[in-house]
């Protein structure tokens, strides 16, 4: 298969026996045809439509290396998604709202990029937006703060403004004529690092929405799974702040029930997502900046964990078709693994 992409990359044109090889790779993983609807019946058309976009993408003189060097990815995984967020947009036929709930290296901004450049094939316009970009202000957040010391960091349910996120969702799925909709937006750099919300970015034609973050779509579990948590839940008080946690997500209920899909980017192991946070650290500090130590990134990871377990929130959100529509596992080498939907 990726000696026939290579081929296309470097200008050959698609062989009727290019796409029959493709064809029958296609349909030798059930779990991943199935879950972009490919058929038997269907194959054939699916197999050269995304021959043609992946030709097209070839040709365009695209600022962005993955799109040519990930080319497995970009067949499996990317163009096939993009089609089918296309479908969908076009069946609606209004703005399409895409979930995308992922955490630390799961690749969210990657896929945000692509699909961008990939949706302008079908003269689509994409907006990402980020549930970081949703924060309570600097100054509400030390309110909240003093109001629950146990609210260090921001990121846990209950330190974002949901009545602006709803607004917003609803603005950019339902827009005026012409409207002009400002998109809010956050700095995580100032106040020493505890961010606030800048100047709006002023968007209008949208057509598609990445709505992506560490537990957009999570919904409250029963309560008494926290009497038997996994680490690093351990104490009476560790159990407590996740009980208030899971409460804290039914405010959280309206926002999601703006999503028109939800994709679940899911690590094999969740615990890769603390490897790759301290990856990310070094790498970081290798070019000169400063960063926290091992120790510091554990903690701040553990501290997460404890608001909303990934082995609690994250599977049973995944045992539930009535709100997720496709999950991808992600591999320890952040490469794309299983394309899946749940089953019903």
């Amino acid at each position: 298969m990726i000696e026939i992409l290579k081929a296309w990359r470097n200008g050959q044109k698609p062989h009727s026996s290019d796409l029959k090889v493709l064809e029958q790779w296609e349909l030798s993983d059930h779990q991943r045809s199935n879950a972009f609807g490919i058929t038997p019946e269907n194959v054939r058309v699916r197999i050269e439509a995304r021959s043609r976009l992946f030709c097209q993408l070839q040709q365009k003189k695209i600022e962005f290396p993955l799109l040519f060097e990930q080319l497995e990815t970009l067949w499996k995984f990317w163009l096939p998604l993009a089609t089918q967020l296309a479908e969908h947009r076009r069946q609606l036929g209004r703005p399409l709202v895409q979930g995308i709930l992922g955490g630390q290296g799961t690749g969210k901004t990657t896929l945000g990029k692509v699909l961008t450049y990939i949706l302008s094939l079908f003269h689509y316009d994409t907006l990402s937006l980020s549930l970081d970009d949703l924060y309570k202000t600097y100054s509400e957040r030390q309110q909240l703060q003093k109001a629950d010391p146990r609210l260090i960091w921001r990121g846990p349910p209950g330190t974002h403004d949901l009545e602006l996120g709803i607004q917003v969702l609803e603005q950019l799925r339902q827009p005026l004529p012409d409207q002009t909709i400002a998109i809010p937006r956050f700095d995580k750099s100032l106040w020493q690092g505890a961010g606030d919300r800048i100047s709006p970015e002023f968007v209008t034609g949208i057509d598609v929405i990445l709505f992506e973050g560490w537990f957009v779509g999570c919904r409250p579990i029963d309560p008494q799974l926290f009497d038997f948590a996994p680490i690093p839940i351990i104490t009476p008080l560790d159990q407590q702040f996740a009980r208030d946690m899971n409460q804290q997500l039914n405010e959280y209920i309206p926002l999601w029930e703006k999503l028109d899909r939800l994709l679940i980017l899911n690590p094999v192991d969740y615990r890769l997502s603390k490897q790759w946070r301290i990856q990310a650290e070094h790498d970081m500090i290798d070019t000169g900046k400063s960063g926290m130590t091992d120790g510091e990134i554990s903690q701040f990871v553990d501290y997460f964990w404890k608001a909303l377990h990934p082995e609690l929130f994250i599977n049973s959100l995944m045992e539930n078709p009535g709100f997720v529509d496709l999950i991808t596992d992600i591999n320890p080498d952040h490469s794309i693994g299983n394309v899946y939907q749940v089953n019903l």
